[in-house]
């Protein structure tokens, strides 16, 4: 059975990490092939929302699996390449335009606390816990999981996660902002689910514009951003689903949205 694997339920698409036996560590191969998965659900119409979980409950990913870096990652140039794939993932990930939620239960350490983050969301399971130990490693966490970091959590609590290397619990996470909900184990699939049945019933250029601008505004809204959201804005004014979205109001009944 595939290390990675992905479930369609209607609009919903989810992503599996999944090698209980080992906590769901992702492996090389595991962290090109997230990449893969990820660029195809990107430009399936048929989906409007992704979860990313890991299988089972004990771990949603215990991080990279470091038994492969004597190995895989033992000099400059083979750091280089794992660092590229790794990188390839998170970006596949930051970059998709649907909405994306991580569905966390146990721990969430090292690079799928980056994969986390590279979510949309953060929706987690009482009991879960967190750290990045890469200064156990003597390791310097990537640039952008550090950025996103920083916009979760603040400079602050950042320079202490990652200088520390410490495991936070829940509650804490929550508090830091680093999770959006926080709710008991018997309960986060369902609500999770629910939560992006929502999202999928509304329209998808919207989402997709609002996931747009709330990147540019955390890029700085240059010019050329603010060209570019202009005519994201335009393109959905022009829509057969504005259209809807107006005959359903006025109809007062539900809209089926098409994405176009």
């Amino acid at each position: 059975m595939s290390d990675i694997l992905v479930n369609q339920d209607g609009p919903i698409a989810t992503v599996v990490f999944n090698r209980p036996e080992m906590r769901n560590a992702i492996s090389l191969g595991m962290w090109a092939e997230i990449s893969r998965v990820m660029a195809g659900l990107s430009k399936d119409d048929s989906v409007r929302a992704i979860v990313l979980r890991g299988a089972g409950t004990v771990a949603f990913a215990s991080g990279a699996d470091i038994s492969e870096f004597q190995e895989n990652r033992k000099d400059t140039a083979t750091a280089l390449t794992y660092n590229a794939t790794t990188e390839g993932a998170y970006t596949a990930i930051r970059e998709c335009p649907k909405p994306t939620v991580a569905m966390i239960f146990g721990y969430c350490m090292g690079g799928a606390m980056a994969v986390a983050m590279g979510c949309d969301l953060r929706f987690a399971a009482e009991g879960s816990k967190y750290g990045i130990p890469a200064a156990k490693l003597s390791i310097i966490y990537g640039a952008d999981p550090v950025r996103q970091l920083v916009q979760l959590v603040g400079p602050a609590y950042a320079k202490d996660i990652l200088f520390s290397a410490r495991t936070l619990d829940d509650r804490e996470a929550l508090a830091i902002g680093f999770i959006q909900r926080l709710l008991p184990a018997a309960e986060l699939e369902t609500y999770t689910y629910d939560y992006l049945a929502r999202v999928a019933d509304n329209a998808p250029l919207s989402v997709r514009g609002s996931k747009m601008t709330v990147k540019g505004c955390l890029e700085g809204l240059s010019d050329e951003w603010r060209a570019r959201l202009k005519g994201l804005a335009q393109e959905t004014v022009e829509s057969e689903d504005y259209k809807e979205g107006t005959r359903a109001f006025l109809e007062k009944r539900a809209p089926r949205f098409q994405g176009r």
